[in-house]
This record gives structure tokens, sequence and C-alpha cells, in this order.
């Protein structure tokens, strides 16, 4: 019988989900990671939100754990690479909090426009300040929501119930969608420069960290009001408390922190801010049914071997798993180098399968290739939602199978159209290896390391031995160096693997360089 472990506060609907579907269960919250990490290795899977901190060490400890759930969508507190390496999946409940985080920032906006936190203090403490609290209205304001994905969307409807009017900033948000929302769709710029309400709804990654910075808020009209209930990082906090000493920002509601737990913050102690202590998810409603879904998930798989949002397992039967496993490993490498290169609303993916592997069964390679595609954009992506994310986003995702892979024995290309251009790239497997083989049209042979720098350039002299001096001087190495041209003099591309990352003024450094026409750092 497997036996799951409880380490962290939920509802008592998980324990019993478990007992119902003969599963032996222990609920033991509070535990320290070293009072975790002695008894880890007794469970089969472990049942956690965000308290429990899943570490090295405790998984290290944990010689038969199989499966890891998250009651909930952010798996920060979970070493998702040390998982992965010691063969555990993780799953997550990535649509559980959606509506009870959308609400939260509702009703943050309006006790932000009221005034209400303060005033409720001052009434309870014997005063009767009603000219004090003099708020705004909300009808016919305009509400910026910067990420209108699963959450954004619900605060758009619901914020269009208050007849206000909405525009969204989402490089990934088509058109269509965009119209069905009945939200405008803007620049990021455009939004800080119109709205009277900004509610961010973005997972935190590098291209949305500080967001919201000094610069940003600089833009901004005089008197917005900034509501944030999605990631602490994206906002600068420091940025944000001169922005409202200076008066040019009116308020700001913040449920969520740069650090959590925020026992002290920049600004704590402001009357024109808002805050709770990441309170999002916090309905019973929201928290039983997470609970729910990560139990019947964990279940399923201990029991049954079926995944479900597995964050690191493509969701594949086990007679398929050995011959399809190379082809996810390239699958999911062509999708995540077209979404890292990809920076406009997607419109359509095609992905053919050339040779052998169009005899496979391509559906889970299909997913996968949009897990990759929509990861480096997107939080809690995997090869389950991929799919239905990339449908609710209007994207148009057609499957080719040929048996003609021209030179090679199997072949796959993913292409991509955007708003502005299409983009395509191929690959191949050597020895179940992956290889690139084609990029834009332009033949290469390269395999992907952890960091990679993709440069499109005018196939002129000089490129080569600037780049290698410039990495040299900032004390980079190079691992591999692959080159591709399109024709002699005419349009080429280089595809560096390097130790380590190039920080942002030697990439910039790199994009002055003369024939260069983009420079991109790519991680896999």
């Amino acid at each position: 019988m497997p036996r799951v472990l409880i380490s962290d506060k939920m509802s008592g609907l998980a324990a019993e989900v478990f007992q119902r579907r003969g599963i032996e269960v222990d609920v033991k919250t509070g535990l320290t990671p070293e009072d975790l990490s002695a008894i880890i290795g007794d469970y089969d899977g472990l049942a956690v939100r965000s308290s429990t901190k899943v570490r090295g060490p405790v998984i290290e400890a944990a010689k038969n754990l199989k499966v890891i759930g998250r009651a909930g969508i952010g798996v920060d507190n979970v070493d998702l690479n040390a998982a992965t390496a010691k063969g555990i999946v993780v799953m997550n409940t990535p649509f559980g909090n959606s509506i009870t985080t959308a609400e939260h920032a509702i009703a943050m906006l309006m006790a932000l426009a009221r005034d209400i936190p303060l005033a409720n203090a001052s009434t309870h403490a014997g005063k009767w300040e009603k000219s004090r609290f003099m708020g705004v209205e909300i009808t016919g304001k305009v509400l910026g929501i910067i990420g209108c994905g699963n959450i954004g969307s619900v605060v758009a409807d619901r914020a269009q119930g208050l007849k206000m009017r909405v525009i969204a900033f989402d490089p990934y948000l088509g058109e269509d969608r965009a119209t069905e929302l009945g939200v405008e769709k803007v620049t990021l710029d455009e939004l800080l420069a119109r709205a009277d309400f900004i509610s961010l709804h973005t997972p935190l990654i590098d291209a949305t960290r500080h967001i919201i910075d000094a610069e940003a808020l600089a833009k901004t009209r005089k008197g917005v009001r900034l509501i944030n209930c999605a990631r602490g990082g994206l906002v600068d906090e420091a940025a944000l408390k001169a922005a409202l000493d200076s008066g040019h920002v009116a308020g700001a509601a913040i449920d969520v922190f740069e650090e959590e737990p925020a026992t002290q913050s920049p600004l704590f102690g402001m009357d024109q801010v808002v805050a709770t202590p990441h309170l999002g998810a916090a309905t019973t409603e929201a928290q039983e049914k997470v609970a729910v879904q990560i139990a019947e998930q964990m279940a399923d798989y201990l029991l049954d071997g079926a995944v479900s949002n597995a964050l690191n397992m493509p969701s594949v039967t086990a007679e398929e798993a050995p011959r399809l496993k190379p082809y996810m490993t390239l699958a999911q490498q062509l999708g995540s180098f077209a979404g890292q290169a990809t920076r406009s609303a997607i419109r359509e993916v095609t992905i053919s399968y050339e040779g052998v592997c169009g005899e496979l069964n391509c559906k889970p390679l299909t997913a996968v290739v949009l897990q990759g595609l929509l990861g480096p954009s997107m939080e809690g992506i995997n090869m389950v939602n991929a799919p239905t994310i990339a449908k609710d986003r209007d994207i148009h995702v057609r499957e080719v199978r040929t048996d003609d892979a021209g030179a090679f024995h199997s072949r796959i290309e993913v292409t991509v159209t955007t708003e502005n251009q299409t983009r395509s790239l191929a690959g191949t497997l050597f020895h179940d290896r992956p290889r690139l083989v084609e990029i834009k049209g332009i033949p290469i042979d390269a395999t992907l390391g952890r960091n990679m720098l993709y440069i499109t350039n005018y196939d002129k002299p000089g490129l080569i031995g600037a780049l290698g001096s410039l990495l040299g001087d900032a004390g980079i190495n190079i691992a591999t160096f692959n080159l591709g041209r399109a024709q002699a003099g005419g349009d080429a591309i280089a595809l560096l693997e390097v130790d380590e990352a190039p920080p942002p003024a030697v990439l910039a450094k790199i994009q002055g360089l003369e024939h260069v026409i983009l420079a991109q750092a790519m991680k896999f």
C-alpha cells in the first residue's frame, strides 16, 4: 500500500481522498527541513502547499518518493531540477485558484479606490473623519491588466461588470482572444500611459522581474493606482515607495512581496498602501478544490501510473516511453528555442513529423513542443495543460506527418507564425541525441547546452574574431561554436554554447558589433 505524507495545512478532504483510494496517509505539519528529511524516506508521495520547502537535502533523503504534489500553482518551494534528477514527478493544480485570486484583485482594487482599510481603522478608533477619506469612482475608469492569461482574463471579466474599460498588455494575447474577452490589446508603454488602475497577473520570470520599476512608474499617469496579487518580484518596492512618497502614484494594493513571509517592507506603514499576507488563494472553496485535485492526481499516479499536470514528466504510457524519450527531448528543445526567440503574439504552430518519427504517437510530442514554446513566458506550463492554454490563446496548432525526411532518418520541424513573422527550425536525432539541423531555412549542425548564445548576422568577415575577443575579454568561455549561412555574403547565424550566461552588458556589446542583427541569450 502506498504511503503519502501531507506536510502542510490543507483541507481535510485531501486525506479523505487518499484513504478512500486505499492509500495510507499521514498528516504532519510544521516540520523543519531536518524533521522532514528524517522521515521522508518512508513515503511514496508528498503533498504540500507553499510552506514546506522541498530542497536538495529533503529530496536526497527521499529514497522511496515517487511524486510531489503541490496544492496550488507555484512550485517555488520545490527544487524541480533536483526532483527530476531523482526521478520524482512534480505535479501542481494550475487552475484551482484562478477565480479566488481574481476576486481578491478586484477586492483590493475596490478597497484602494475608497480607502476602506484606513477608514475602517479610523472609525473603530472612535473618529468620524468623513471628509478625510475622499475616494474615487471606478466606473468608466481604465484598468490596465499586465498579463491576460487564466487569472487576468477573469479580472477583466469582473472589471467589465463594474463598468470599467479594460486594456491589456500580454505579448501572447492574440487579437481574436482579446476581442472575445472584450479587452483592448496595447503595448506596455501605452498601458502605463493610459491606465487609471494597473493590475499585475504575470508569472515571475526573467522578462517580468521588476516589470514595474522606477522607469515604468515614470511613464504612468499621475494618480495611478497599482494592484499586485501575482508575484512580489514583479514590483520594485523601493521604486514604488518613492513614487508614492512623491504623490505620482496615488496608492497601491499589495498581496505579494519580494521576500515572504514579509515581516518588513519599504511599503509597510504607508497610508496609501493596502497590504494583505498573500491571500490571493485563501478561500475555503479554492483550498478545498486544490486539495481534492492534488490528492486525486497523486492517487492516480501511485495506483495506476496516470500522470496529470506534471511539471517534469511527459504523459506517455509505459509501452511508448522508451521509444518516445529521445524525441521528447528533441521536441522540448525545438519548442523552447522557438519560444525564447518569439517576441510577439503567436498565431499558428505547425509541427512536421518526417520519416520514422511520423509513425509514432505524436500527440505527446506536440504537447512537449507547446510546453517548450509557451514555457518561457508563462508559469505552470506542462505538456498536459499546454494544448488547452494554446487553444485559449487562439493559437492554431497543426500536425503534419510525412514519410520523407530528406537526408535524415527522422526529422521534426517547428514553424511558428506570429503577428510579425514566420520562423521555422528543425532537428533530428543522432545516436538518440538531439541536434539542430536548420534555423530559419539556414542549415546548421548544433547541439544545445545549458547556456546558448544565438546570433543572427550578415555574412561578412571579422565577426567571429570580434565575437571571440569580446567574450574572452568578459571571461566567458566558448564550449561550441556553430555557424550557418543562406549564401555567401547573405544572412547568417551563429549558435554558441558558453559556460555561463552573458550578462546584459556583454550582450549589449555583442548586439553592437558590426554586422550583428540580433544577439540573444538562451537557456535549456
